[in-house]
């Protein structure tokens, strides 16, 4: 509360286009410690309107007029209300106030950690067990005798990104696991995503490896082969790096790269060719850049669709997991999926493939245990991507946005073969950048327990509150 300048200004002219609003609601303006709140003078509808601050992705003051000042509220879900004050003064401390409440700097700024549930203190803490990778890894039929759980980041010593349960091949020993960290970029060796018990081919992620020019690491190639020697079916696997080839090999410049299929004989690389973070953001901005224009025609629009590259990068992202799922699933041969780090495209080509070859993954639960684990557990960097605290902008990028449209674009084409439809997965979408849950909080499962959100604080947020809500 210490930030609003200003808890309410009457008078306010609100208009939100994009929900065929054509005339400017007139009311009253209230500034909560969590939610812009708009409440319209009518006697007999006093509509109210509730921005959740956290939602704001960006304010602007353009120039004033005689009628007032303006300030434009853009949020996340692609939302834009524009606010007409009567006073410049009024303009100037809501602008400041939201603009200070709209990032917060710490964890515990956030909503989740604020809101109190209508639920008692046993319910809330049950609600983070009701997902858990661990029991997905025991549907699959895991530990056999082809794949084990390991030790080896039960304190996150080996890799601080990845969960500290881990599933390896039986054939990798510790030394093996411990010199494929250490030749994988931010430690993430090869480990088990998913395996399908018909074929016995498996899914593995990692990051890329340290190779540059000419680097080898005698116990990388161990675990990849050890990877291969996991399904009995197979004397090869593919390793898809799933970034643009060249890409990949400006990398090894930096010391970085892809594995060579002369050091690795039993590989078939394969690059997807899905741009990076920078190119995603500036391809939706674009969009979004389109949807501004006031009247648009439908050729104006196909046309900022077709310059902004969206659905090219879907198709990217789509065909990475066709690839994978075909491997697994018609040839019987497990691929090991990398980008440049492992948790952004990597995460995206696995959840893809594991949709397409699980029909679990397709209902409402199982898409959640997915993103549970090959996301949240995977260390996919959720504050960082979707701006939960004041950072660098640059960091920002629709990741996970494009795994759920490709959800869209499937489920739009194979209906029946789904449990969820569109607003679960809009619900999904508003809860990653929200923060009114705690699903979504932190980069890493590392990161959550050092701040006591793994495992929940005194009084949790809950979990994956799948409902209508004010945002």
């Amino acid at each position: 509360m210490e930030h609003i300048r200003t808890p309410k200004v009457e008078q306010v002219r609100l208009l939100q286009r994009r929900a065929g609003q054509r005339k400017p609601l007139l009311g009253t303006l209230y500034l909560s410690a969590t939610h812009t709140i708009f409440v319209e003078n009518h006697p007999e509808t006093r509509r109210e309107t509730w921005v959740l601050h956290s939602m704001v992705s960006g304010l602007e003051r353009p120039p004033g007029g005689p009628t007032g000042s303006q300030l434009v509220l853009r949020c996340k879900d692609f939302r834009v209300f524009h606010l007409l004050f009567p006073l410049e003064r009024d303009c100037v401390e809501v602008h400041a106030s939201l603009t200070r409440l709209s990032r917060p700097e710490s964890y515990s700024e956030l909503y989740c950690l604020s809101i109190n549930p209508n639920t008692n203190q046993e319910e809330r803490e049950k609600s983070w067990s009701l997902v858990l990778p661990s029991q997905d890894y025991q549907r699959m039929g895991l530990p056999n005798n082809l794949w084990v759980a390991t030790a080896a980041n039960s304190e996150y010593k080996m890799c601080d990104s990845y969960p500290a349960q881990l599933f390896v091949s039986r054939w990798a020993s510790p030394a093996v696991l411990m010199g494929s960290s250490r030749f994988r970029s931010r430690g993430r060796l090869p480990v088990l995503s998913y395996f399908h018990q018909d074929t016995l081919a498996a899914v593995c992620r990692c990051s890329q490896p340290l190779s540059g020019f000419s680097g080898r690491s005698e116990e990388d190639e161990q675990m990849v082969t050890a990877v291969m020697k996991a399904n009995p079916g197979s004397d090869f696997i593919y390793v898809v790096d799933t970034r643009p080839r060249l890409n990949a090999m400006a990398n090894r410049a930096a010391g970085k790269g892809y594995e060579s299929e002369d050091h690795y004989g039993n590989i078939k690389l394969h690059f997807s060719g899905i741009d990076n973070i920078h190119v995603m953001r500036s391809s939706q901005q674009r969009i979004l850049d389109v949807g501004e224009q006031r009247t648009p025609s439908m050729s104006d629009f196909l046309l900022g669709l077709e310059n902004s590259g969206w659905l090219k990068h879907i198709k990217a992202v789509l065909d990475a997991g066709v690839f994978i799922a075909k491997a697994i699933a018609d040839e019987g041969v497990s691929v090991l999926v990398h980008c440049s780090d492992g948790w952004d495209r990597t995460a995206q080509a696995c959840s893809v493939a594991s949709v397409l070859l699980e029909p679990y993954y397709r209902t409402m639960k199982g898409l959640m245990v997915l993103i549970e684990k090959d996301w949240v557990s995977f260390g996919h960097k959720f504050s960082h991507r979707y701006g939960h605290l004041d950072g660098d902008p640059r960091e920002v990028s629709p990741v996970l946005d494009q795994f759920l449209e490709v959800l869209w674009q499937l489920a739009q084409q194979f209906p029946c073969a789904f449990q969820f439809n569109e607003r679960f997965l809009l619900d999904l979408r508003t809860l990653a950048y929200s923060c009114q849950d705690g699903t979504f909080l932190g980069n890493s499962e590392k990161e959550r327990r050092s701040l006591s959100f793994e495992q929940g604080p005194p009084k949790p947020p809950s979990r994956y509150r799948v409902q209508q809500t004010k945002t």
